[in-house]
């Protein structure tokens, strides 16, 4: 499907120039989101991959945040090793993300799923159309780096 249509096959090559994303990976993502096509804002992907944040709390009590794990649980599973790839290249925005969170947390598997998180939002601003950029959330310094390298 990718290689007869000319749209997606643009797309799929630019998503494919992010750090640790290779060709299953993001025809298994495509495939399990339908190419964002459904989602209208950033916090709807998010919380589809399972990748929002909610708080243990019940009456006064105010517990740890957790990612709540209630959405699509092949995209987690498949952005694991892109992941642990792309924190791996110095110099990377998935780098220093890591680095902010493990030297804060003191966990890995928490650096590991922010960079999870972070690829899957700008694995999305890859294939989305360049007029609706703004709309998709605020973007930072390195998020300009990342659509200088997916060519937008």
């Amino acid at each position: 499907m990718i290689e007869t249509n000319p749209t997606y096959k643009d797309k799929f090559a630019r998503v494919c120039k992010l750090h640790g994303i290779a060709t299953l990976s993001a025809a298994t993502i495509i495939a399990e989101t339908g190419g964002f096509e459904l989602f209208e804002n950033y916090k709807q992907v998010v919380s589809y991959a399972g990748y929002d944040v909610v708080e243990n709390q019940s009456g006064k009590h105010q517990g740890k945040t957790k990612i709540s794990k209630k959405g699509n649980s092949k995209i987690r599973r498949i952005l694991h090793m892109p992941a642990l790839v792309a924190r791996g290249k110095e110099g990377t925005v998935f780098e220093k993300l890591y680095t902010r969170v493990f030297e804060k947390t003191g966990i890995k598997m928490k650096g590991i799923v922010a960079v999870q998180k972070k690829g899957f939002t700008l694995f999305r601003l890859g294939l989305s159309d360049q007029t609706h950029l703004s709309s998709l959330f605020v973007l930072t310094r390195d998020h300009f780096h990342h659509l200088r390298i997916l060519g937008l």
